[in-house]
C-alpha cells in the first residue's frame, strides 16, 4: 500500500507583506483545490505555466501532485485560511541528484513572496534527499519566474533555446543564499509586526466598568498616554469606558482593529481569538494568565489559521513611544519616557523595573514588549524590529527561555554590529539540570550553553537588572574604549584602592604612568599628590586642578578609559569647588566650538564614582552632547567598563568563517548512523568499531586499537599493537559503559602475554554477563590530557565543549563551550578560554602542543555534530596533545533517532 508524502510536518511562515501562510505536503484531498488553483488562472498565466493555455492542464497538474507517493517526487503547497494559494514541486525522474522544479501561484497573489517561500522549503527538502541541482524550463517572456530564480541567492545558470529558457540552480548552502533568506525573513517579520507595534486601530476586549480591571487599566493607559490612532473598548454592558466608545463584540466595531488586546477570562480566550480572526484582526496582545493546555492550543491555532501575530499570554503589554503614535498598551503604573532603548522581557515585573530605570536615567524607551509565555512573538522578532525602526540604538533583553536559539543567534550577530544588545543571564543556577551520563553532558550546564550563545553573538550578558542598567548607562552615554587599560583618579587614597581592586577583579588593567605623564600631572596637582595608578590628587585638589589632571590623562595614549572616584570633603565645600563639574571639562576640551571632535583626538570613556551617591547609577549632565555615568560603587563602574571593553573588542574583530575541511565523508557517516539506528531504533552508545568508523568519516585521529573477545584474541592483538616499549592498555567494553575508570574496567601498563591473559581474566570475571569484549591500545606517550565533546541540546543545537581532560575532568570543571558550527574565531576562543590554556602554549618550559592539529580536531568534531543531528553525545576523553600531534585515546558516541531540521528554514515557532 502506498502513502502520500507527509514526512515534513506543516509549518507556518511569513510572506513578504507579513501574512501568515501554512506550508505543507500535498495530500490526495487537495485535488479539487489544486485543480481550482489552475482553473482560476488567466489564460496568459496558464500559458506561461504550461507553455499552452489548455483547461486540461489543470486536472492533469492536480492529478500529478495528488498521485500516490513515488520516489524522487515531492509537492508542497501554501495555504491561508484554508485556501490553497501556491504549489511547488520537484521530480528527479531518472536522475539521482538533480530534479525538475515547477511553481504555480494563484492569480492576484503574485509579488508577495509565495513562490519564493515555497521554493526555499522545496530546496531544504531536496537537500535532505541528497539533491544538489534544480532545473526548470520557462518561457523567456516569463519574467516573474526568471526573477524569482535569480533572486533566490543560489547560483543560477540560464541557457536560451528559442523561446524557452533552461535554468539550472545549484542547491549549495552558501553565505550568499543564507544572507538572502535572512534578509527576506527580516523584511517579512518586520512587516508582520506593524499591526502589533504600529497599529492604526486598537480594541481592548474585556475592558471592565469598575476600577481594578486589567482591561480598564489598559484603556486608561492608551487614552491617557495620547494614543493617536482609533481606540475602542469591547464590553457588552457599556457604551463607553473612560470616555472610549465601547461595543458589544469585535464584529460590531465600526472599524477592524489592527491590534486587539484580550483581557478576558482564560476560558473565553479561544472563542475571543476565533472571533478576532474572523473579523480580520491582524495581531493579538493577550494579557490573560492561567491558560490550560487546550486553551493555549486553541489560541495559537486561531492565530496561525487567521494570520495574527501574538504577544503573550500572561504579559504586561506593549508600547511604542514614537510621538506620532504614543502607544502604551500596558497596565504599568506610569508611561515610559520616550527614548532610544528597545526593551523585551518575559516577566512583567522585570519590565516595570527596566522601564522605570531607563526613564530615570533619561535614556528612555523606543518600544517595549512584555512577551509573557511567548507563544509567538519572541526576542528575535523584537531585535529585527529595532534594527529597522530608525529610533532604537540600544537593545535590552530579559529572556528566561529561547524558542529558536539558532535563529536568535543569527539575528543577534547581525544586530550587535549596529547597536549594543544587553541581556540578563537568567536561570544561571541550573537547578533543574538533568542527570547526565557522559562527561560532556555533565559539563554542558544551561549556564555554559547560554554563555556560548551570548559570547558568539556579541551580546553583553550581565548578572542582574542593576548591572544591566549600569552597563546601559555607560554604553548610551560614552564612546567605547579601544582596550581595557584604565586610569584611576581620586581625591581619597582609600577610595582609589577600592577602585583598583574592582578594576582588577573585572579583568581591567591599570598601567603605570610614564615618567613624562608623572611630571605632567605633578605640575598641575597640589603638593602631596601621588601620581601612580591610581592617581591620588588628595583632598586639597581644586576643581580646576582636577579638570587639568583628567584632561591630561584623557590626552595620554597609554590608557583607554578614565575612572574618577570622588568623596565629598570639607575642603571642597569651603572653597566652593564642584569636583563633579570638573569631569565635564575634558569632553568640552576634546571638541571644537561647533561640538565636533578635534581631529586626531579620539574621545575616551570617562566614568565617575561618588561614594555618597544615593542611587546605584545616574547620568550627570555634561558640556556638549554627552552625559557622564556616575556610580555609587567602584565595582559597578568597573563592571560597566569591562563590558564596554569586551564589546569594543568584539566589534574590532572580523566576523569568523567556518573553514572548509578536506577528507570529510558526510554521506558515508549518515549511512553509518542510519544503519546503526535501523538495528537500534531507540538509539544507544556505539560499539568501538562503529565509533571508529564514524570518526574515520571526519578524519578525527584515533590511537591504534584492536578488538578482542577471548583471551587468545587479546594476546594476538597485543602482539600486533606493542610499541617500542612493549606496553599496552586493556579496556573492558559493554553497551552503556561510559566511565571505565570509575568502574575499574581499565588495565594499564601491561607487558608480556602473561599480564595480558591475567588482565583479561580479571575483567571477564568481574564483569561476567556484561562484558562483550575488550579494546587494546598501545600505551600512549606522555602529553597533555584534554577533553573534547559535543552534546546535542534540543533547544540550542550542538554545543562543543573543550578543556582539561583525564579522570578529574568533572571535578576540575575547566571547560569552555561554543555552539556549532564553529568558526575559526570560535576554535581559537575554545582553546584559549580554559585555565589550562597556558599548558598548550608551552608554559613551565614545555614546548607548545600541535595547535593546528587541535584546531582541526575541534572543527571536525563540530562538523560531525552539525551533519548528524542524531548525535546526542560525543565524549573524547582523554585527547592526548603533544608537540607532534593530537590523538583521541578514548571515544564514546551516543546516537538517538532524530528528524533533521534545517535551522535556516523560514518558519514561525
Amino acid at each position: 500500500m502506498t502513502h502520500h508524502v507527509t514526512d515534513r510536518p506543516p509549518v507556518h511562515a511569513l510572506l513578504a507583506d507579513g501574512t501568515t501562510v501554512c506550508i505543507r505536503p500535498v495530500v490526495p484531498g487537495d485535488h479539487d483545490q489544486l485543480e481550482g488553483l489552475y482553473e482560476e488562472m488567466s489564460p496568459e498565466n496558464l500559458r506561461l505555466r504550461f507553455f499552452a493555455a489548455s483547461h486540461r492542464s489543470a486536472r492533469l497538474a492536480a492529478d500529478r501532485a495528488c498521485a500516490p507517493t513515488r520516489t524522487g517526487y515531492r509537492a508542497l503547497l501554501a495555504e491561508t485560511q484554508g485556501r490553497v494559494i501556491g504549489l511547488a514541486e520537484y521530480d528527479t525522474g531518472d536522475e539521482k541528484d538533480a530534479a525538475e522544479v515547477s511553481i504555480a501561484v494563484a492569480d492576484g497573489l503574485h509579488h508577495r513572496g509565495v513562490g519564493t517561500l515555497l521554493v526555499e522549503h522545496l530546496v531544504s527538502a531536496a537537500r535532505a534527499e541528497g539533491i544538489t541541482t534544480f532545473t526548470a524550463d520557462a518561457l523567456s517572456e516569463n519574467h516573474e519566474v526568471l526573477k524569482l530564480f535569480a533572486d533566490l541567492g543560489l547560483r543560477t545558470e540560464r541557457r536560451f533555446e528559442g523561446p524557452e529558457v533552461r535554468c539550472t540552480i545549484v542547491l549549495d548552502q552558501s553565505d550568499t543564499y543564507l544572507t538572502a533568506v535572512e534578509e527576506r525573513g527580516r523584511s517579512a517579520d518586520v512587516a508582520s509586526l506593524k499591526p502589533l507595534l504600529r497599529p492604526e486601530v486598537v480594541a481592548v476586549v474585556g475592558a471592565g466598568r469598575k476600577p481594578g480591571s486589567v482591561g480598564r487599566a489598559i484603556v486608561h493607559q492608551l487614552h491617557a498616554g495620547g494614543y493617536t490612532g482609533r481606540l475602542f473598548a469591547v464590553n457588552a454592558a457599556a457604551h463607553s469606558i473612560l470616555g472610549v466608545p465601547s461595543y458589544s463584540s469585535v464584529s460590531a466595531l465600526p472599524r477592524t482593529p489592527d491590534l486587539a488586546v484580550l483581557a478576558v477570562p482564560a476560558a473565553a480566550i479561544p472563542e475571543t481569538a476565533e472571533e478576532c480572526g474572523k473579523a480580520g484582526v491582524r495581531a493579538l496582545l493577550v494579557v490573560t494568565a492561567g491558560l490550560h493546555a487546550d486553551q493555549a492550543h486553541a489560541l495559537l491555532t486561531a492565530c496561525r489559521a487567521y494570520g495574527m501575530r501574538l504577544v503573550g499570554p500572561n504579559c504586561l503589554g506593549v508600547s511604542n513611544t514614537d510621538p506620532e503614535l504614543s502607544l502604551d498598551a500596558t497596565f504599568a503604573a506610569g508611561h515610559p519616557r520616550p527614548g532610544t532603548a528597545g526593551v523585551a522581557v518575559q516577566s512583567g515585573g522585570v519590565g516595570i523595573a527596566l522601564l522605570d530605570g531607563l526613564s530615570r536615567l533619561g535614556i528612555g524607551v523606543s518600544s517595549f514588549a512584555s512577551l509573557g509565555d511567548k507563544y509567538d512573538v519572541s526576542g528575535n522578532d523584537m531585535l529585527q524590529w529595532w534594527e529597522s525602526d530608525g529610533r532604537t540604538d540600544l537593545a535590552l533583553l530579559h529572556l528566561e527561555s529561547f524558542g529558536s536559539p539558532r535563529a536568535f543567534s543569527h539575528t543577534a550577530r547581525r544586530v550587535t554590529r549596529r547597536m549594543p544588545v544587553l541581556t540578563v543571564d537568567a536561570g544561571r543556577t541550573d537547578a533543574g539540570r538533568r542527570a547526565a551520563a557522559s562527561h560532556t553532558a555533565a559539563a554542558a550546564t544551561r549556564t555554559m550553553t547560554r554563555g556560548a550563545l551570548f559570547t558568539q553573538a556579541g551580546i553583553t550578558a550581565t548578572r542582574s537588572i542593576g548591572e544591566l542598567l549600569e552597563t546601559a548607562a555607560l554604553l548610551h552615554s560614552q564612546p567605547l574604549p579601544t582596550g581595557s587599560r584604565v586610569a584611576i583618579v581620586t581625591n581619597a587614597g582609600g577610595a582609589g584602592v577600592l577602585a583598583a581592586d574592582a578594576c582588577a577583579e573585572a579583568g581591567l588593567s591599570l598601567p603605570a604612568p610614564t615618567p613624562e605623564l608623572v611630571d605632567d600631572l605633578l605640575a598641575v596637582l597640589p603638593d602631596g599628590a601621588a601620581v601612580g595608578n591610581p592617581v591620588d590628587a588628595t583632598a586639597a585638589v581644586t576643581e580646576e586642578q582636577l579638570a587639568d589632571c583628567v584632561d591630561r590623562i584623557m590626552r595620554y595614549g597609554g590608557v583607554d578609559a578614565v575612572l574618577v572616584v570622588l568623596v565629598p570633603t570639607a575642603v571642597a565645600a569651603a572653597t566652593g569647588d564642584d569636583l563633579v563639574r570638573a569631569l565635564t571639562l575634558p569632553h568640552s576640551r576634546l571638541r571644537s566650538s561647533g561640538g565636533t571632535p578635534i581631529p586626531g583626538r579620539r574621545a575616551k570613556p570617562i566614568v565617575a564614582v561618588r561614594l555618597e551617591q544615593g542611587l546605584p547609577v545616574e547620568l550627570l549632565p555634561a558640556i556638549g552632547d554627552r552625559t557622564i555615568p556616575s556610580y555609587s560603587e567602584p565595582q559597578a563602574a568597573a563592571r560597566a567598563l569591562a563590558h564596554a571593553a569586551h564589546r569594543a573588542a568584539w566589534l574590532a574583530r572580523s566576523a569568523g568563517m567556518v573553514p572548509d575541511l578536506d577528507g570529510v565523508a558526510t554521506e558515508r557517516a549518515r549511512t553509518v548512523v542510519a544503519t546503526y539506528l535501523d538495528a537500534h531504533p531507540d538509539g544507544g552508545w556505539l560499539d568501538p568499531r562503529t565509533c571508529a568508523d564514524l570518526l574515520g568519516c571526519y578524519g578525527i585521529p584515533q590511537i591504534a586499537w584492536a578488538w578482542a573477545e577471548t583471551e587468545d584474541e587479546a594476546v594476538l592483538a597485543a602482539d600486533r599493537l606493542r610499541g617500542s616499549d612493549g606496553r599496552v592498555v586493556m579496556k573492558a567494553h559493554w553497551p552503556g559503559l561510559v566511565h571505565k575508570s570509575q568502574q575499574h574496567a581499565v588495565h594499564l601498563d601491561l607487558r608480556g602475554d602473561s599480564q595480558i591473559r591475567s588482565a583479561f581474566r580479571d575483567l571477564e570475571t568481574r564483569f561476567a554477563g556484561l562484558m562483550t569484549g575488550v579494546v587494546l591500545q598501545p600505551l600512549a606517550a606522555r602529553g597533555t590530557e584534554l577533553f573534547a565533546g559535543v552534546v546535542q541540546d534540543e533547544v540550542f543545537g550542538p554545543l562543543v565543549l573543550f578543556g582539561l581532560g583525564g579522570t578529574a575532568t568533572e571535578v576540575l570543571a575547566d571547560h569552555a563551550a561554543r555552539l556549532a558550527p564553529l568558526t575559526d574565531h570560535d576554535v581559537h576562543d575554545l582553546i584559549t578560554a580554559p585555565r589550562c590554556a597556558p599548558l598548550l602554549f608551552g608554559a613551565h618550559g614545555n614546548g607548545p602542543v600541535d595547535l593546528e592539529a587541535l584546531e582541526q580536531l575541534l572543527l571536525r568534531l563540530s562538523r560531525m555534530a552539525v551533519d548528524l543531528p542524531q548525535l546526542a553525545e560525543t565524549d573524547f576523553n582523554p585527547v592526548l596533545a603533544t608537540p607532534g600531534g593530537v590523538t583521541v585515546l578514548d571515544a564514546r558516541i551516543r546516537l538517538v533517532p532524530c528528524r533533521p531540521q534545517d535551522p535556516y528554514l523560514r518558519r514561525l515557532r
